[in-house]
């Protein structure tokens, strides 16, 4: 097995495991059920059997990105796709603390106004009151309630689209992660192709990561032509140090390399909303691997063992990436997906329920590992993949 190391990621600036902001937050107040996916407060109403969550993520370095591709190719769409990033990211978080209705979000943006114009900044305000629309039209309903654009050029080089979500449930839909058991299964959801509500085909990359796929994917021409698009105290060997062009065409369906690195995030919604409908009380947890990809799970559960054996062969973004960027198979478990994002953790007589109910959504899913107690203090991971045998602490 392989030792944990440092990595290109962590190099470029980034932490995958983000040892830092735990650290701090250690000795905050964990809510009322410490093992949830995101932090519950009590009812903002003051009901004692319901409770309140309020959340906040973003799109990341993905909206640098698609300021690359706009320059480039001319195309808006792309400010449309990093908004269904901001929004996603917040909402299927909510969907693994067993949230299935009735949001309130907001959004945050921070611009460079000299790079960014008006009229890139009313095409993102209308997609998160676009998108919002949509997300309800899926049985989940979602009320937009304005934003802030603030413009922050001497702190933001390109673009920053951030939100943030509030909803109340009861709190015996809570999802604990507390509730892992011992032969639990894993079964995980695929984050690539076209989903039965997505307009287009799904490179599976997320919105996590991005740091990494751009430099190590991309041409060291840009470099020089957008500079406002990086870190300058970077080592200009770790800057887009890639061999692709954002027009170079692979092989998934209709995408270059840069519509594929620009794939919004898919949302799984309609299934987990699904799932839990018939199977709440049967659900142990389930996780959203975003920051910490496949070692995502780590952070949640107690005394723990998790074994993954039976995984989804990764997409062909992330094996562009690897190729591209020379990243090892074990840093690019512990930074991306690698082609599945939602896990569901439950006893093994529903888990073909489950994956049925995702099909109907023509998004695959299989058991891709198990639940074991274990004597050590902090949760482990084994992944057995086609790469290599990994372990994760």
């Amino acid at each position: 097995m392989v030792d944990e190391e440092r990595g290109i990621y962590s190099k470029l600036g980034v932490s995958s495991k983000k040892e830092d902001v735990h650290k701090a937050i250690e000795n905050l107040d964990k809510g009322l059920f410490p093992h949830a996916f995101c932090k519950i407060v009590p009812d903002i109403n003051g009901r004692k059997d319901y409770c309140s969550i309020f959340h906040a993520d973003g799109a990341g370095t993905k909206s640098s990105l698609a300021y690359m591709y706009f320059k480039e190719m001319g195309d808006l769409s792309v400010f449309r796709g990093i908004v269904r990033d901001a929004i996603v990211m917040n909402i299927d978080d909510l969907l693994c603390a067993g949230a299935i209705d009735n949001i309130f979000l907001s959004n945050n943006i921070g611009r460079n106004a000299n790079l960014i114009p008006g009229e890139i900044i009313s095409i993102i305000i209308g997609e998160y009151s676009n998108y919002c629309k949509k997300l309800s039209s899926l049985g989940f309903n979602v009320e937009m309630c304005g934003g802030e654009t603030a413009d922050v050029g001497d702190l933001v080089k390109t673009l920053i689209l951030d939100a943030t979500a509030f909803t109340s449930i009861k709190r015996e839909n809570v999802i604990d992660t507390y509730n892992i058991k011992n032969g639990d299964v894993i079964v995980g959801l695929e984050s690539s192709g076209k989903a039965s509500y997505e307009e287009n085909y799904n490179s599976g990359i997320g919105s996590n990561g991005l740091t990494l796929a751009r430099h190590g994917t991309l041409s060291h021409e840009y470099f020089h032509k957008y500079p406002e698009c990086f870190d300058k105290n970077l080592d200009e060997n770790m800057v887009f140090f890639g061999k692709y062009k954002l027009t170079d065409e692979i092989k998934s369906p209709s995408l270059n390399i840069g519509k594929a690195l620009l794939s919004p995030t898919r949302t799984y919604l309609p299934i987990i909303r699904d799932i839990l409908l018939s199977y709440r009380t049967q659900i142990n947890a389930i996780i959203h691997n975003t920051g910490g990809g496949q070692t995502k799970i780590l952070n949640f559960g107690y005394k723990k063992r998790y074994i993954k054996n039976n995984l989804f062969n990764p997409p062909e973004i992330f094996k562009i990436i690897q190729e591209s960027s020379n990243t090892s198979w074990y840093e690019m478990y512990q930074v991306f997906n690698m082609g599945h994002r939602i896990e569901i953790i439950c006893d093994e007589s529903i888990a073909q329920e489950i994956i049925s109910i995702s099909k109907k959504y023509k998004i695959n899913g299989k058991i891709v590992g198990y639940c074991e107690n274990s004597e050590k203090e902090r949760n482990h991971l084994i992944l057995d993949t086609k790469f290599g045998k990994f372990e994760y602490k």
